[in-house]
């Protein structure tokens, strides 16, 4: 059976037990083809796994709509930001130079990239929309390289599932699976409509994840963990724990 057929068959029969027979059938199949979410459980969890199910096989391979340079927001928004830490300000004051970019986990070669390194690989841009939570949105040109050049160069290991991202201001991270880490839209972002990435819109580093919620576009990115399960991290904005933040899956 090929591979859209076989697709095919799988999200029929998750719309089909879904509709009739419930969720808890829906969830079993998921889970059968490894699409159990991280948020699972509680209320809303059956719910979250028929959604991140059926989005991953329908749209796993789709691309976040991209705008005409014209359609640029003018001028591009900057939400509220709590004031930057005193670390923070002295990596601001000396340009940003010793700013690094951690990444271990479940690499064969942990390392530590400067932001000249990061701009020394072949840089790609996109004019995306980032679409918040709380119903505003704005499109900008981000400017930056593929997460999944990153990734490369560090050697994922093939048992790797997640990869989990810090913003060096405290209690502020999230996470993505490897689809979305490895997505040719997913950036560490570094440039906006021409020019540096602004503070206030995450600059020096930023990661976009165009085909989710803003939440998941972390600012001011320092520490990436490659890892096979999320337990153990605690709470990120959209937390594995149905009591706190976003749902984990922020697909649109």
């Amino acid at each position: 059976m090929s591979k859209l057929s076989r697709r095919k068959l799988i999200t029929t029969g998750l719309a089909a037990t879904g509709g009739v027979l419930g969720l808890g059938v829906a969830a079993r199949l998921a889970q059968k083809h490894g699409l159990i979410p991280p948020d699972h459980g509680g209320i809303y969890g059956l719910g979250e796994t028929l959604t991140y199910a059926s989005q991953r096989l329908l749209t796993r391979h789709s691309l976040a709509r991209e705008f005409s340079r014209s359609m640029i927001s003018k001028p591009p928004f900057v939400n509220e930001l709590a004031p930057p830490t005193d670390t923070f300000k002295r990596l601001q004051a000396g340009g940003f130079a010793d700013w690094r970019l951690a990444v271990n986990g479940m690499v064969a070669r942990p390392a530590s990239f400067s932001l000249d390194q990061l701009r020394s690989y072949p840089s790609r841009s996109q004019i995306t929309m980032v679409q918040c939570e709380e119903g505003w949105s704005y499109i900008a040109e981000w400017i930056g390289v593929p997460l999944s050049q990153i990734l490369q160069a560090v050697e994922v290991h093939p048992q790797a599932r997640y990869v989990v991202y810090f913003s060096i201001e405290p209690d502020w991270w999230e996470s993505i699976d490897m689809a979305d880490a490895l997505h040719p839209q997913t950036f560490l972002t570094y440039g906006m409509n021409g020019g540096e990435l602004p503070v206030g819109n995450g600059g020096p580093l930023r990661l976009r994840v165009p085909r989710q919620l803003g939440y998941k576009s972390v600012k001011y990115i320092s520490h990436m963990t490659v890892t096979d399960s999320l337990k153990g991290f605690g709470k990120g904005l959209g937390s594995a724990s149905p009591e706190g933040g976003y749902a984990w899956y922020a697909g649109i």
